[in-house]
């Protein structure tokens, strides 16, 4: 039997062969976080435009009142215009005492965005304080900021508001921002508290630690910037409600003086009158309700959105 010669071309078939790559990180060629993807869920949604464009507008209103309207609020008493209907240049009519609808609903803004926007901060600043200090530190600390948030917790702000309000000689709106936020924290003390009690369990916290910085420096730069997600939903949301519990105690009489253009106050007087003169009450209703609705809209559309599992059950 011959050998086969060396020398022999042989043939070979073609094999289709596809390389695969091993262990190679994709990587996602949009960088991401929480606020990226809840501004990628919320743009999407015409709700949020919605709300965004009325928030915007009364916003604007409550800083720049005279651009909407050149007539004085209290328009002079006016007092033969008594609960008239609109006419040119006061479009929604009069209240009993002759003044311009329109005029008062337009100022009335300000000091209800003023009330609710300083309220809201106050209770958010005592909120941030006392959860973060109970939650990172823990121990004695932690039992007794959260039995005093308990105290609080248990006081409705509204009836808080009445008493402080009853008793003190200046009624403004600063005194008014501190009877309502003053009593109402307690709620974001707790979820300032659980969220720090979550991140600082986070290798980043341990490794600041490990590192020789300060745990005071620690809470500073590390834990309270990646807990203040639910902080500032919370505040959205607590926004709506200050500027109620603001026209409630007016309405009560214990809120502004009624020389302040305050919703509450119109909407109080014009109760007298509601046989005779309805729109009267119903403007400054109906422009308190927008306000309060385009708040608390915002505040629970940007929760769904930085909540992962809301989304995904979108």
């Amino acid at each position: 039997m011959s050998r086969p010669d060396p020398r022999q071309e042989h043939y070979v078939a073609p094999v289709a062969t596809r390389s695969v790559a091993v262990d190679v990180v994709r990587i996602d060629p949009k960088p991401s976080n929480l606020w990226l993807d809840a501004w990628r869920d919320l743009r999407s949604r015409p709700l949020f435009w919605i709300s965004v464009v009325f928030a915007v507008l009364i916003i604007v209103v409550a800083l720049f009142p005279g651009l909407f309207t050149n007539v004085p609020p209290n328009n002079g008493y006016q007092l033969a215009k008594s609960n008239g209907g609109p006419e040119a240049g006061h479009p929604l009519g009069f209240t009993r005492q002759g003044c311009d609808v329109y005029s008062r609903v337009i100022w009335g803004t300000r000091t209800s965005v003023v009330v609710g926007v300083l309220a809201t901060l106050i209770s958010t600043v005592i909120g941030i304080v006392m959860g973060a200090f109970a939650g990172f530190y823990g121990g004695w600390l932690d039992s007794l900021l959260s039995r005093v948030g308990d105290i609080f917790f248990t006081i409705p702000y509204i009836i808080a508001g009445v008493v402080v309000m009853s008793v003190m000689p200046v009624r403004n709106e600063f005194v008014l921002a501190f009877a309502i936020g003053g009593f109402a924290w307690a709620a974001t003390a707790r979820i300032m508290r659980a969220e720090v009690l979550r991140v600082k369990q986070a290798d980043f916290v341990m490794g600041a630690e490990a590192l020789g910085v300060s745990r005071f420096k620690t809470l500073l730069y590390h834990v309270l910037p990646n807990a203040m997600a639910p902080v500032i939903v919370v505040a959205t949301l607590s926004l709506g409600t200050a500027i109620v519990a603001e026209s409630v105690l007016s309405f009560l009489g214990v809120g502004l003086g009624g020389s302040i253009m305050s919703w509450g106050n119109d909407i109080s007087q014009a109760q007298t009158s509601i046989r005779t003169a309805p729109m009267a009450l119903f403007w400054p209703s109906l422009a308190l309700t927008i306000t309060v609705l385009a708040f608390i809209t915002l505040g629970e559309l940007l929760r769904d959105a930085v909540d992962p599992k809301a989304r995904a059950q979108r």
